[in-house]
């Protein structure tokens, strides 16, 4: 589901209405409207909820809003909630930095042992045993799904067809076989789902440097209580017992889930991908649109393990204040609208959640802008030396190019890359967006080369020189096909715009996170037909086809989460619409008569029929 965001360091007592709130939200890993210091509206709701006084509420009635990239804010930020988070009296109290050095040696552990299980894995391949050779791919895929040797060893022919029969076998009968190929892992990591897992051999190394051989171990709260009732011992001594079982329980589930944040942020979470660190501060990047999203935090713990893992300042730890999804948030508004260039695609999403039609509205000139087919290459060296030498030659023939990456570590290679061939070039990513505005409104001048991170809701149209048209149009550059179509569209549609010509043009490469983890055992199984050779490339528009239905599976999977969290949600909802009218009530001092009486109506009718079914009267008075 993807780590949440918090809305963080809102303290009852203390707003000023007037500063930008401090926000979080959840990623999963992740918008133009950002709530809270742009954009007041989005957040003031559970603002206003966490007021004292009647002058601290900050929003009117929920009459109606107009959002800008609808898609962006009502269908990719709705797969997390909305947090508002505060100090908690342990915040200090954490134990990431004491148990930072065992988590590195267990990931230490396991790359050295999926080091070795890979060399053995290619040796049997090789030496035509792919039973044997298939099973140890799957545990190393299960050990270290993002580790470049198995990456690059399954763009090879055949690996990854291999690969995905081994985990069907594997898989049948509810997994009932999984455990023989991950009993000898020290914990597994299930990429798509982002959670890990320790296994009995990863306890027993890291509770070797520690006495207790139940260090790393929950214990079971339900048969020990059970005991308890039967040994006979007193009341007041079987009372402290309980206390102790509990007081154990409550710091042993706390360690583990220390070390399960810790060994997620070693082993999914990588710098300049999915965070950045800046002024001594680990800070998340926003997937959809490549911005940073500034005081905001990942939640119950996480953001913690990565400050450990990067030797920042570990901030305190928080608790929950009051939270709401997206989808309950908006629909409290009488009137909702928005717009966006790429809805069309989630139209089914929004009538059904929100109520809102899509309605395309035809463009004022005819867009004469050519989409090529997708080039597929196997490794990504290939990809990106192909991309360098597409560069060069739009450059060669006088044409603005915009190369569009899926993170700042990619822009900042191809930035490299460039800089050996001596072009010159911008670069605008999460760590560069100072000049945003100033470098996309010189992006169409003529042979300007611009690398940017997601090109959402960027704000600045690309305008061409005459010379510029004349020559071809901008020239978009994907590197990479991300997980969601409309990121792709709002890539593509920066050129073309009222009736300028232009081209775009994506490279994949088999080792993209897209490919590696939706792409289907069809694809695969067509370029081990292809047998595709170093340096050489395919472009077919069933390989096109193939690409864009790996999106949707992606897309069919986040709209799962959306719909699952709304479901859980539906049902506070009714709750906080409730207990947040009676606060309002005794915040403005209205109907607070008529509340207090329906609530003592409540506990005496309670009281009643608790104590008369058994006439109880001694016990009513």
């Amino acid at each position: 589901m993807g780590p949440i965001y918090e809305f963080h360091g809102l303290t009852v007592d203390c707003i000023d209405k007037h500063q930008p709130n401090s926000v979080e939200r959840r990623n999963a890993y992740n918008a133009d409207i950002t709530f809270g210091t742009n954009n007041e509206f989005g957040f003031d709701y559970l603002r206003d909820n966490m007021a004292i006084n009647p002058e601290d509420l900050v929003q009117r009635k929920h009459h109606y809003a107009i959002v800008d990239e609808v898609d962006s804010v009502l269908i990719d930020d709705a797969r997390t909630p909305l947090i508002i988070s505060g100090p908690t009296a342990q915040g200090d109290n954490q134990q990431f930095d004491e148990l930072k050095p065992k988590v590195e040696k267990l990931v230490s552990a396991q790359k050295k042992l999926v080091t070795q299980i890979l060399a053995d894995s290619k040796r049997l391949i090789s030496d035509g045993k792919s039973e044997e050779g298939g099973l140890l791919l799957l545990r190393a895929y299960k050990g270290l799904p993002k580790n470049s040797a198995l990456i690059k060893y399954l763009s090879e022919e055949g690996n990854k067809t291999l690969l995905l029969k081994t985990e069907n076998f594997y898989m049948q009968n509810n997994s009932k076989e999984m455990p023989k190929v991950t009993e000898e892992l020290f914990f597994v990591i299930d990429e798509k789902a982002n959670s890990i897992e320790l296994t009995e051999k990863g306890i027993d190394l890291i509770s070797t440097s520690v006495e207790d051989a139940s260090f790393f171990i929950l214990p079971d709260v339900g048969s020990k209580i059970a005991e308890l009732e039967k040994s006979g011992v007193g009341d007041r001594e079987k009372l402290r017992a309980k206390d102790e079982l509990l007081q154990d329980y409550s710091v042993k589930s706390e360690r583990v889930h220390t070390m399960t944040q810790l060994l997620k942020a070693y082993t999914l979470f990588e710098r300049d991908d999915e965070y950045v660190v800046m002024d001594n501060k680990v800070k998340i990047v926003d997937e959809q649109t490549g911005r940073i999203l500034e005081g905001r935090r990942y939640s119950d713990g996480l953001h913690q393990a990565i400050e450990a893992k990067e030797n920042v300042k570990v901030e305190a730890a928080t608790q929950t204040y009051a939270t709401i999804t997206l989808q309950n948030y908006f629909r409290m508004y009488h009137k909702l609208a928005g717009m966006t260039g790429t809805a069309e695609t989630e139209a089914g999403e929004l009538w059904n959640i929100y109520k809102l039609d899509v309605v395309v509205i035809p463009t004022n000139e005819t867009c004469i802008r050519i989409d090529r087919e997708d080039i597929v290459y196997k490794t990504k060296r290939e990809k990106y030396n192909a991309v360098i030498d597409e560069i060069a030659l739009m450059n060669k023939q006088g044409r603005p190019v915009l190369v569009g990456t899926t993170s700042v570590e990619i822009s900042e290679l191809l930035s490299r890359m460039l800089k050996m061939k001596g072009l010159k070039h911008n670069v605008l990513n999460a760590k560069l967006h100072q000049r945003e505005a100033e470098i996309v409104a010189e992006a169409g001048k003529t042979g300007t080369i611009t690398i940017a991170t997601n090109m959402a809701g960027r704000g600045t149209d690309i305008k061409l020189t005459p010379e510029v048209k004349a020559a071809g149009g901008l020239a978009i550059i994907g590197t990479e096909r991300h997980e969601s179509r409309r990121v792709d569209r709002q890539l593509r549609g920066r050129a073309g715009r009222q009736g300028d010509p232009g081209t775009s043009q994506f490279f994949v490469s088999l080792e993209d996170e897209l490919m590696r983890l939706f792409g289907s055992e069809r694809i695969a199984g067509i370029m081990d037909k292809l047998g595709l050779k170093d340096g050489e490339m395919i472009q077919h528009s069933m390989i096109t086809k193939s690409i864009e239905r790996a999106q949707k599976k992606v897309e069919e999977n986040n709209f799962g989460i959306r719909k699952r969290l709304l479901e859980y949600d539906d049902v506070m909802n009714s709750q906080r619409e409730v207990i947040y009218k009676k606060r309002k009530h005794a915040l403005l001092g209205e109907r607070l008569s008529v509340d207090v009486a329906n609530m003592m109506f409540d506990v005496t009718e309670n009281l009643v029929d608790t104590y008369q079914k058994d006439g109880d009267f001694e016990g009513l008075n």
